[in-house]
């Protein structure tokens, strides 16, 4: 099968999930072309597993001109594919309207909610229908994104399936981490592994330790950079808070092993890495429900609603204070990490997936 897939920027799971892909299907025969800019080239080295790789001009957000060559070059590109993979709304749109109703097929992977705002809002609704009505099948990594696109009457849809992150071994004691942070005996150490950005949540956080602050000796920790941090750090000064923001971490497997409770108080999340690493550490995890989260987690977390610093303050509050609701869910995480999809379940899906719709008449979408 000749597979064309397509991604615009990427630094994180988008990235590494199409990387996966890409290997597998070059290892099971097929003919893979990535298109992608350059920067993801460069992080990424699709080269290395990839037919050949393909420069994209997909800037973060919509540029007409840009957009127009990305058009132009992904229609050369898709006329010899058998089947496109796009991932990400932006990246699919301009696939959809490159291969046009007779083109090669398109299967679109949606890896995050649409951003909110007026203006912005408006022009990735305008992206989503025109995704939804030019698909042959829409993918979704949470069921949510899955419903908002039945609502705007894609011909198919279903759930992706992302590989969760391989597991890696924690190799210093979780005691010498504790103190490296300046965390006593007596202390409780909450773990957070997170962007500093406004999905996941972090005023909530902090609401959060405002409850706690007078009855539970806890001590959290964010590993984690982003554009939120300033703001963040001055909150934390301000209340007096015990929350430490660390900046990116190499130690992230360490810092899970240590942890007594990990937190993520994110508005949305996919099908969240850092709680699925949390699962591989056999970690204690309270989580918003939002997003994938419960699909990820099961019941092998404490999910509170989102939105709602007392209700999470209190299930860190029972995490930490009672032995017997953390020992259950460290023996419920490990249990949940030996069903998380493996890069085998993904490469099957996949192939599924683009099989569906190579056999369907491509004249056929509405």
């Amino acid at each position: 099968m000749r597979i064309l897939q397509v991604l615009g920027t990427s630094a994180g799971g988008v990235g590494s999930h199409v990387h996966g892909l890409v290997r597998g299907l070059a290892g099971a025969g097929h003919h893979v072309v990535v298109a992608c800019p350059p920067q993801a080239e460069d992080h990424f080295r699709f080269g290395a597993v990839a037919s050949s790789v393909e420069a994209l001009d997909v800037s973060d957000r919509p540029h007409p001109a840009r957009d127009i060559r990305a058009v132009r070059d992904l229609s050369r590109l898709a006329a010899g594919a058998d089947v496109v993979h796009a991932h990400g709304l932006r990246a699919a749109a301009l696939a959809v309207l490159a291969t046009g109703s007779r083109g090669a097929p398109v299967v679109a992977t949606l890896h995050n909610a649409p951003p909110s705002g007026s203006i912005t809002g408006a022009v990735y609704a305008a992206l989503e229908r025109v995704v939804a009505r030019g698909s042959a099948l829409v993918l979704g990594v949470s069921s949510d994104l899955v419903q908002r696109m039945d609502r705007l009457g894609a011909r198919r849809t279903g759930l992706a399936v992302v590989a969760a992150p391989p597991r890696r071994t924690a190799v210093v004691d979780r005691y010498a981490v504790r103190a490296a942070l300046g965390v006593g005996g007596r202390s409780s150490l909450a773990v957070v592994v997170a962007r500093l950005a406004p999905q996941k949540g972090m005023e909530l956080l902090l609401d959060a330790h405002r409850e706690l602050v007078h009855d539970v000796d806890l001590v959290t920790v964010v590993a984690g950079g982003g554009p939120m941090r300033e703001a963040l750090q001055a909150r934390i000064d301000a209340e007096r808070l015990p929350v430490r923001l660390l900046g990116h971490r190499t130690d992230v497997p360490e810092l899970l092993a240590a942890a007594d409770v990990v937190v993520s108080s994110a508005r949305w999340e996919g099908q969240p890495v850092a709680l699925q690493e949390a699962l591989h550490a056999g970690a204690a995890v309270v989580a918003t429900d939002v997003g994938g989260t419960a699909a990820v987690v099961g019941d092998a977390a404490l999910l509170v609603p989102p939105g709602d610093p007392i209700s999470l303050s209190r299930a860190i509050r029972d995490v930490v204070r009672h032995g017997a609701v953390r020992d259950d869910l460290r023996s419920k995480a490990v249990e949940r990490a030996e069903h998380l999809p493996t890069e085998d379940d993904a490469l099957s899906a996949a192939l599924t997936a683009y099989r569906s719709v190579v056999d369907l008449p491509h004249d056929a979408a509405p």
